[in-house]
């Protein structure tokens, strides 16, 4: 198997080249190869230089002359990738990189096509009450409007044959990419398997971008999704 990580890097000079280098240390099982595509999504620091300066040949460097949010980038990255599945690995460090093998597990072994990182709160690794609260409020939000029960939507680490996520076909430039991501799966019928992760968060003075616009526009994101479920399943049936 050949898994491509794909990473979505704005101005994130700070955590890059530390980050970069433990995705590409991260040890995995033999029969699987890994590239890992980088896409530098209009940062006005020095993260591409940071990204041209390391001498690997499994990252792949690309970059958008201006931003145009992590869901464009992620969107570039997957057109990017030759991988047989792909993960999304954000450059922050609030994930351990060292935790990505742990979703490929359940694939593996035939028991998945789809895998999320599902995150645990703690005093010590929540941004705030507010955050949690958001993301527990959109995840709430996904289960009743697909009747089902998947614990983190928000998580950054989704695990997923490449050529699903191509036929997604994921539209939203921005945050709203995971409502998307996950709205369009669960509209399908496909539940992800889940696997529990660690997260640390970082705050807003440390770089943190996420917004309660963000929640707002993800909520918005599912109630249109599931519409869009509601009429393939009428069309369906004639």
């Amino acid at each position: 198997m050949k898994l491509s990580i794909l990473v979505p890097i704005y101005n994130e000079e700070a955590t890059l080249a530390k980050s970069l280098g433990r995705i590409l240390a991260v040890t995995w099982p033999e029969d699987v190869e890994v590239e890992v595509v980088a896409v530098n999504d209009g940062s006005r620091d020095r993260s591409l230089q940071i990204m041209n300066e390391i001498d690997d040949p499994r990252l792949v460097v690309h970059s958008h002359s201006v931003n145009q949010g992590k869901g464009a980038a992620i969107r570039t990255a997957s057109q990017i990738a030759s991988g047989d599945y792909m993960v999304i690995c954000d450059a922050d460090l609030e994930y351990a990189p060292e935790e990505l093998p742990s979703l490929l597990e359940p694939v593996t072994r035939g028991e998945a096509r789809v895998v999320f990182g599902t995150r645990t709160f703690t005093s010590h690794t929540a941004y705030s009450f507010l955050y949690v609260l958001g993301n527990r409020g959109v995840t709430l939000v996904a289960n009743v409007l697909f009747n089902s029960y998947i614990s983190d939507l928000e998580t950054c680490f989704k695990m997923m044959p490449l050529d699903l996520y191509r036929e997604l076909d994921i539209v939203s430039a921005g945050f709203g990419m995971e409502a998307e991501v996950a709205g369009k799966l669960l509209g399908r019928g496909i539940r992800p398997y889940e696997v529990p992760i660690s997260y640390v968060a970082r705050s807003r003075e440390e770089g943190k971008k996420l917004t309660w616009k963000d929640g707002v526009e993800a909520v918005w994101i599912l109630g249109r999704q599931r519409a869009a479920a509601a009429r393939r399943h009428r069309d369906s049936r004639g």
